[in-house]
């Protein structure tokens, strides 16, 4: 029998918090992974994440990968790791408490910006913040959002520091994508390597799909039984498109394309060959300014004409409302923490990293200072996209972002770099350590938050790297919460 990788020669390094190992002992939870990994040959965990990936390849299981060192768009499977992560119960309800009062709060904060502006009135967002933002829609002043719920669909990313503790790192409320992932993560476990899932009193995830339908169900604005909801996708060259797919599938929704929609008296279509179908809720996954040409940018393809009016009309309700994105700017969510005790009269359970703010003269003299400890990220972007590794750039990457953040501080924020926890991952049938994240997935009607258990546990592939997006290269792994 081989013990893993030879675990008490290679150990992580204790400069990270290791979620199967402390130190050189493997954490209780993690026992029972151990012990069947170790009793495997290299050859075995070969065979076995070899059969993982040809499953990945036969359900198309993928994500497009662009920009960066890629010179051409590259559609892939994306790369699974056959180590789960594990979430003790106690760990979890604290995640899942967080990430509940966060998006309550979140919420609150739109209907607020969108109508009274209290919180602005009041002084603790800065007012050139939101209505300066490229992403407040003053379409949606005044505007009824059905049950109220601007966010039915978020991602809520979180990390852990070198102590093991938690800390939000972004808020993705606009069109946050991974669920499938989990699904599909989930459906590969357990049919590949049931022995070891089924060892485990695992949370089950079966119920998020129904749960996620309930939630749009709930917003229609129709009192029918089975309203018509379609999820909107700008189509197959999408890097999400084998998510839009999969959702419509699992959740019995129209998967449908601007092309396919048409605005008749302030209510929208989908053209079938039997005629004309109105739907009630679109899901959609296209940004605000493609949605509609005569509303935001008039060059759209992807959306569809009136629907805006349609909207105002109460004849159809749109989630993720539109204007969302102002809520998650990555400089907006340094006021998290106050909007939910200024909301909801609570202390944050889940904390944000320490950000810096450019457009703060004294801060931006502070990081500019250290920008080789820092991460700057462009407030707009998301993905991985417009950021700067401090540790891992270059002089002249760092003179250019100093040069791009006093042009625009106002589009730049700063976090201290947080020694993101690792986990281990099977590397051609040995062990290695990478940094990892967790986006939970949290759903609400109006009325409730439900949260997915487990979310999805995205990998850096790259040894020492720290951008674990999926749109970079990154990984997933299934990620089990367990029930006691």
């Amino acid at each position: 029998m081989e013990t893993i990788n030879d675990v008490s020669v290679n150990s992580p390094s204790s400069r990270f918090y290791n979620e199967m190992y402390n130190g050189a002992q493997v954490r209780a939870h993690y026992n029972h992974v151990h012990q069947v990994l170790s009793r495997m040959s290299l050859e075995d965990r070969v065979s076995r994440q070899t059969q993982m990936n040809g499953r990945l390849l036969e359900e198309g299981i993928t994500f497009t990968l662009s920009g960066g060192d890629q010179p051409d768009a590259l559609e892939r499977t994306i790369p699974f790791d056959l180590i789960p992560r594990i979430i003790p119960a106690t760990e979890w309800e604290t995640i899942e408490q967080g990430t509940r009062q966060r998006v309550r709060a979140l919420n609150a904060f739109l209907a607020d910006i969108y109508h009274e502006q209290c919180i602005l009135k009041d002084g603790l967002v800065p007012r050139r913040m939101v209505m300066g933002n490229r992403y407040f829609r003053t379409e949606m002043m005044r505007l009824p959002v059905p049950g109220g719920t601007y966010v039915t669909a978020s991602g809520i990313d979180l990390i852990r520091d070198e102590k093991g503790d938690y800390f939000v790192l972004e808020d993705n409320l606009r069109s946050p994508s991974g669920f499938s992932y989990v699904f599909k993560s989930r459906s590969i476990m357990t049919h590949d390597f049931p022995e070891l899932y089924f060892s485990y009193p695992v949370k089950g995830i079966e119920r998020s799909l129904h749960d996620f339908r309930t939630s749009l169900r709930n917003l229609a604005p129709t009192d029918r039984a089975e309203p018509v909801i379609a999820l909107l996708t700008p189509g197959s060259f999408n890097s999400a498109y084998f998510e839009h797919t999969f959702l419509a599938q699992q959740m019995g929704m129209e998967l449908v394309e601007g092309r396919d929609l048409v605005c008749r008296d302030n209510k929208i279509y989908i053209r079938k060959l039997s005629g004309l179908k109105q739907v009630d809720v679109l899901y959609r996954r296209i940004d605000d300014d493609y949605l509609d040409p005569l509303a935001f940018r008039p060059d759209s393809m992807l959306g569809v004409a009136g629907l805006m009016n349609a909207y105002r009309f109460g004849n159809i309700t749109i989630a993720n409302a539109p204007g969302t994105g102002v809520a998650d700017d990555k400089a907006i969510y340094t006021f998290v923490p106050e909007m939910i005790r200024y909301y909801l009269n609570e202390r944050p359970i889940l904390n944000n990293v320490p950000t810096y703010l450019m457009s703060r003269p004294d801060e931006r003299e502070h990081v500019l200072g250290r920008l080789e400890e820092m991460v700057v990220k462009e407030t707009s972007l998301s993905g991985g996209y417009g950021m700067l590794v401090g540790p891992a750039s270059t002089e002249w990457e760092r003179e250019r972002f100093a040069a791009k953040i006093r042009e625009n501080p106002d589009n730049y924020i700063a976090q201290p770099t947080i020694k993101l926890s690792t986990s281990p991952i099977n590397l051609d049938g040995r062990v290695a350590h990478r940094h990892i994240d967790l986006r939970v997935f949290a759903l609400a009607d109006g009325k409730n938050v439900h949260v997915l258990p487990g979310g999805l546990t995205r990998v850096a592939m790259k040894e020492g790297s720290l951008v674990v997006n999926s749109s970079q290269g990154g990984g997933v792994k299934d990620t089990w919460v367990l029930s006691e």
